[in-house]
């Protein structure tokens, strides 16, 4: 073994050390747990250069002609993706596209060399069609999603059994044969849960970018901004509200006065300020401006009052209670018609229908 490939086993092994305990740490906010992110994306980044210029892998051969302690450096992207994937960092959409990058290089290599399953190989070729919307499953139809979702996890739970039975094997340390069965399976273990990171990745994307669109201003605001207005003769302003003499110019009057102080137009002087000095202490809501007889007059002569009339048809009067004449005269008129209800009970008059 070169002195090379040694320096990459370590630094691998270090990388997949390191990342593995970043991902029990709860501190992701701290300034520590930045830093030792950042050194274990150096040190992926350091595995796929050296892995490259060692040409442990070729379009141009096939599996059996990978060495098995070179199939381990098979899975660099996938951890490098993942390990972007779970980024502190603040420019998300980046991070996250790079991780596209790498698992679509895990995915072209494992290509390369026919380690897709079937299901695997369809699902790699829709992605490659349309990788900005790629879903596992429709995202309109839940049942379907869900099943699938639940199918996927008793895989990938069946996978992990496999990879930790493989990994107790005690020939590990001198059977090849078995050293190589650990490594395919992890990697058929990684392959799985890369096709659920494109899906979550495609969809997280997406909203970024309509957040993105969401938050920037339409281009015909931005054209219309008073502060750009004359950009190209002063420069950039901060004034929120445009110059009269551009408000002029939009309005319907344009300027009154010409440079030489002769007006252009006809117009009127008015003391708006003491206009606004006598509005300040008025009341926020409306005075009456009438009492409510004179409004009940003005009801009355408009038609909206009806008045009660008598039998005859003209307006009732009004008794005067100090004439005891009148007073006598009308008490005497409700006898008499109390008497005439008396002798002339309702319906006597109606003999037609009597047998």
């Amino acid at each position: 073994m070169s002195d090379r490939q040694q320096s990459l086993q370590s630094l691998f092994a270090a990388a997949k050390s390191q990342k593995q305990a970043l991902e029990l740490r709860s501190d992701t906010n701290s300034e520590s747990y930045h830093s030792d992110f950042n050194d274990v994306v150096n040190k992926f980044k350091e595995c796929e250069q050296l892995v490259a210029q060692l040409s442990l892998f070729s379009s141009n051969e096939s599996l059996e002609d990978v060495a098995t302690a070179d199939l381990q450096y098979l899975s660099v992207e996938y951890l490098f993706a993942d390990l972007l994937q779970r980024s502190p960092r603040p420019d998300r959409e980046t991070t996250l596209r790079h991780a596209l990058a790498e698992y679509e290089k895990y995915l072209l290599r494992l290509d390369e060399y026919g380690l897709l399953s079937s299901s695997d190989k369809k699902l790699y070729e829709r992605y490659l069609e349309n990788p900005t919307s790629f879903t596992i499953a429709s995202l309109t139809d839940i049942v379907a999603r869900r099943e699938l979702k639940v199918a996927r996890f008793r895989e990938e739970k069946e996978l992990k059994q496999k990879l930790e039975y493989l990994s107790q094997n005690q020939a590990l340390q001198n059977d090849d044969d078995a050293i190589r069965k650990l490594y395919l399976a992890e990697i058929q273990l990684y392959t799985h849960q890369t096709f659920q990171s494109l899906d979550l990745v495609s969809q997280e994307l997406s909203m970024l970018s309509h957040m993105r669109q969401t938050a920037e201003p339409p281009a015909d605001i931005q054209n219309h901004d008073p502060r750009r207005a004359e950009v190209d003769k002063k420069g950039y302003s901060e004034r929120l509200d445009p110059p009269i003499s551009q408000l002029l110019k939009t309005g319907n009057f344009g300027a009154l006065l010409s440079k030489d102080g002769k007006p252009l137009q006809p117009f009127v002087l008015t003391s708006r300020r003491s206009q606004l000095q006598q509005g300040v202490f008025r009341p926020g809501h409306n005075l009456p401006t009438r009492t409510v007889e004179e409004y009940l007059e003005e009801e009355k002569r408009r038609g909206g009052i009806i008045q009660e009339t008598n039998q005859q048809g003209g307006t009732e009067r009004e008794i005067d209670e100090d004439d005891m004449s009148k007073a006598d005269e009308e008490t005497r008129k409700a006898r008499e018609w109390d008497e005439f209800k008396e002798e002339n009970p309702r319906g006597s008059g109606n003999t037609l229908n009597r047998g």
